[in-house]
């Protein structure tokens, strides 16, 4: 098995492991629409060409007699880039239960503690009962949870979080106070990226229980509006954010 980053000619393969993936870890909770709205937006050229070109991101393949085995998402986050957030570890159906996925996650957990990451987390919705295993079994533990709206469906994602150096999820939440006086709490290690900086979750307590908004990093605002397919403005300094992962299966 070789384990190397992605080209853009390894599109393809990419694009079929995550259809297949998807379909196998979350039919029947999710339909076929979904996912395949999901993929094509995730994985098209243009999507994939610009997740290769950013050095803050991650992805890798598992290359297994001439295709695509598997592949991993990754990408920093967090102040200074301290938390290495996996996004997606995709493995074939055909291709599980041979070692293909641990293979995966080691290459990748070791890539994101090279580049700096402190903390290692993944996300991974409920419904999919083995990549919840997946994670327990090599050494992470759940750290919360978060509702997601995906298609006209209310999902429940869990994350987890290894630390090789004592960090944990708790020491990235943040106090901030509002213009109002208000008491929030920021989620450092969930940045979402923006056309002119990062976008970080705002949360009413420090459990991340509730959403209470987004902080703009790129001009410190709390005023911000997010519409209905996951797209985040900045009513400030006019930072995007363009959805990914889930928001882009909203339908």
């Amino acid at each position: 098995m070789d384990l190397r980053s992605a080209t853009v000619e390894d599109g393809d393969g990419i694009r079929r492991v995550a259809r297949a993936s998807l379909a196998a870890s979350y039919t029947p909770a999710l339909d076929d629409s979904v996912i395949d709205h999901a993929v094509e937006n995730w994985y098209d050229e243009e999507t994939l060409a610009d997740v290769l070109a950013d050095e803050e991101r991650l992805l890798l393949v598992a290359v297994e007699d001439g295709e695509v085995a598997g592949f991993s998402q990754s990408t920093l986050a967090g102040k200074e880039d301290s938390v290495g957030a996996i996004q997606w570890l995709h493995v074939a159906p055909a291709r599980r239960g041979h070692g293909v996925g641990a293979a995966l996650l080691r290459e990748t957990e070791a890539a994101l503690l090279d580049r700096g990451a402190t903390l290692l987390e993944g996300r991974v919705l409920v419904a999919n009962e083995a990549g919840n295993e997946f994670y327990g079994r090599h050494g992470y533990e759940r750290a919360g949870e978060r509702e997601l709206v995906i298609g006209e469906q209310t999902f429940t994602e869990n994350t987890y979080a290894r630390s090789p150096e004592g960090a944990s999820p708790a020491d990235m939440v943040e106090a901030w106070t509002t213009e109002d006086g208000l008491e929030v709490f920021v989620a450092f290690d969930e940045r979402e990226r923006g056309s002119l900086g990062s976008f970080y979750p705002v949360y009413r307590s420090p459990d991340r229980e509730r959403r209470w908004g987004w902080l703009c990093a790129n001009c410190e605002s709390f005023d911000n509006a997010m519409d209905t397919m996951g797209r985040i403005e900045c009513n400030q300094c006019g930072n995007r954010r363009r959805p990914e992962r889930w928001d882009a299966a909203y339908l």
